[in-house]
C-alpha cells in the first residue's frame, strides 16, 4: 500500500503553493488598484484646494468678478503648479453668469487613461450675497 502513495506528498505541496500564488497575485492586483485610487484621489484634492483658492479670493473682494490678471495668474497655477503637474495634464476656466454665479472648473487628463477624451472634472459654483 506505501507503493501507491508514492508522490503524493509532492502533489499536495504542489497544490499549495498554487493556492499561495493566486492569493499573492490578487495581493499585487489590489495593491495596483489602491495606487491608482490613491493618485485620483490626490488629483481630486488638488482641484479642490486650487479651485478653493479662487473662491477664497472672490470672498476676500466681495465680488465673483475678479482681475483678468488674476484669473490668467490662478491659470498658471492650475497648469503647472501642483506637486502632480508633471504627470498631470489640467486646465482651469472661470464664467461669471447674469445672476453673479460664479462657475469654477478645472479639467485634467489621468495619466493611466490611454485615451485623450477621458478627462476629469471638478466643477464649483460660487454666489455671493
Amino acid at each position: 500500500m506505501p507503493s501507491r502513495q508514492r508522490g503524493m506528498l509532492m502533489l499536495e505541496v504542489l497544490i499549495a503553493i498554487l493556492i499561495f500564488s493566486l492569493g499573492i497575485l490578487g495581493v499585487v492586483g489590489l495593491q495596483a488598484t489602491m495606487i491608482a485610487t490613491s493618485i485620483n484621489a490626490e488629483d481630486r484634492t488638488q482641484a479642490a484646494l486650487l479651485a478653493n483658492e479662487l473662491v477664497s479670493s472672490m470672498w476676500t473682494r466681495g465680488t465673483t468678478s475678479l482681475l483678468a490678471a488674476d484669473i490668467d495668474s490662478w491659470k498658471a497655477r492650475v497648469a503647472g503648479a501642483s506637486p502632480s503637474s508633471a504627470r498631470l495634464s489640467a486646465s482651469g476656466d472661470v464664467s461669471v453668469d447674469a445672476s453673479n454665479m460664479a462657475t469654477i472648473t478645472i479639467t485634467w487628463k489621468a495619466p493611466s487613461k490611454k485615451t485623450s477624451e477621458y478627462a476629469n472634472r471638478y466643477v464649483t459654483q460660487v454666489v455671493l450675497p
